[in-house]
């Protein structure tokens, strides 16, 4: 699908679609539990949609949409693998989430996946495979894993993705001993861990964090049922920050203010790229805020923007710290691209008039539209519909709010 947008002010009250990244913590730890579960404000984004999927292939027993959700079959069930490959779509969280929790309940299974998912690195899990004594195996687009594992120390590093360490923290205390979690780097996009943090402890399960680089997790634990509603989602509301940012009177409701999403440092960015002169934003605890802070940053009128600590962007959906410098410049933005950060320097408008990839990226096709708001000429999004990744009403919420656009399906 191809969307074409023509500069206009948006305005009026959006509500962001549910967290993916809780969702996902929140529906694997149902699955988990001793009981029945409902859990409420599911969105079937596509990521949510392979998590789900890939909870049935290991025996739970998940609704279609996410909001019954009922444990002890996985648990207790059979302990062979799944006899299918568990689809994982795009989505990292689910791979990287299920691989340690396959190996902990059913001693392994095969994924798959699409896009760049199945090129994105592992390597943090087969160091640990190799030394445990876990089979690995990825050939053909598929990777297999076989073994069990065992209660005792695991060394990561801190720097590459959290969700490595998210995966363990879910698959370690269902072992019948105590274990670590010991980083080899100083930890990373630590709101993410805190998310599982805290959706572990809504379901009893605790895991003790010593704000540097081990994490306890005693063993012999169990997932109590819960009924939960999912919050709103800080990362998709910080695109409705970018329209705030380039002037737009847009409200935006149903966020928690105490959430423990990382990305709710969105806000405090907001103000801080309001004032003069140069500034440095670091991302290393929110490296998905990148694309829309790009996108206020290229119209923030004058000033220079560093955002830095941002290598880790090159191995999402897309590279992002080329599609970002790509899509912008395409639209007349200045933004210098480095190894693991961009240096971009303000306009008071973008010309337009071009067509852009979304890279099959959400953030970027999203990122894209936020900007096309000043332009001077339309902007035209080729492969549009790959928001459906994270949030799939964008294009209505958008046009909701006053947005000009066509949709060329």
């Amino acid at each position: 699908m191809n969307v074409t947008i023509a500069p206009a002010q948006l305005k009026g009250t959006v509500t962001p679609p549910p967290s993916k990244s809780q969702a996902h913590r929140l529906i694997i730890a149902a699955a988990l539990s001793d009981g029945f579960c409902k859990l409420s404000n599911v969105d079937l984004s596509e990521d949510i949609q392979a998590t789900l999927r890939c909870m049935r292939t290991l025996d739970a027993d998940a609704s279609a949409d996410g909001t019954i959700i009922r444990g002890g079959d996985l648990v207790d069930g059979h302990e062979e693998p799944a006899p299918e490959v568990m689809d994982c779509g795009e989505s990292g969280s689910t791979l990287r989430f299920l691989i340690p929790v396959s190996l902990a309940l059913k001693g392994g299974g095969k994924f798959t996946g699409h896009g760049r998912l199945m090129e994105r690195p592992q390597e943090p899990y087969f160091a640990l495979f190799r030394e445990k004594g876990i089979f690995y195996e990825q050939k053909d687009g598929v990777l297999t894993v076989r073994g069990k594992l065992t209660p005792g120390v695991y060394t990561l590093p801190g720097n590459v993705s959290s969700q490595f360490i998210t995966g363990l923290l879910y698959a370690l205390p269902l072992l019948a001993g105590d274990s670590e979690i010991r980083l080899t780097t100083d930890l990373e996009s630590r709101g993410y861990v805190d998310m599982t943090l805290d959706a572990l402890d809504k379901f009893g399960v605790k895991a003790e964090y010593d704000g540097k680089r081990t994490f306890r997790v005693p063993g012999n634990q169990y997932y109590q049922h819960q009924n939960l509603a999912v919050e709103a989602d800080w990362s998709n509301a910080a695109f409705w920050y970018g329209a705030k940012f380039l002037g737009c009177p847009v409200e935006i409701g149903g966020l928690d203010q105490a959430s423990v999403q990382g990305d709710q440092a969105i806000a405090r960015f907001y103000e801080q790229m309001g004032g003069k002169g140069s500034l440095e934003l670091d991302v290393s605890q929110c490296p998905d805020l990148v694309p829309p802070l790009a996108a206020m940053a290229a119209l923030r009128a004058g000033e220079t923007t560093a955002i830095v600590n941002a290598g880790r962007l090159r191995i999402k959906e897309s590279d992002r710290l080329a599609t970002v410098t790509e899509v912008l410049n395409a639209l007349g933005a200045q933004v210098e691209e480095y190894e693991d950060h961009l240096v971009i320097h303000g306009k008071e408008k973008l010309a337009g008039g071009v067509t852009v990839s979304g890279h099959n990226d959400h953030r970027i096709a999203m990122m894209a539209a936020i900007a096309a708001i000043r332009c001077e000429e339309p902007v035209t999004i080729t492969g549009a519909e790959c928001v459906k990744k994270s949030y799939p009403r964008f294009w209505e919420d958008y046009r909701r709010l006053g947005g000009e656009l066509i949709c060329d399906t």
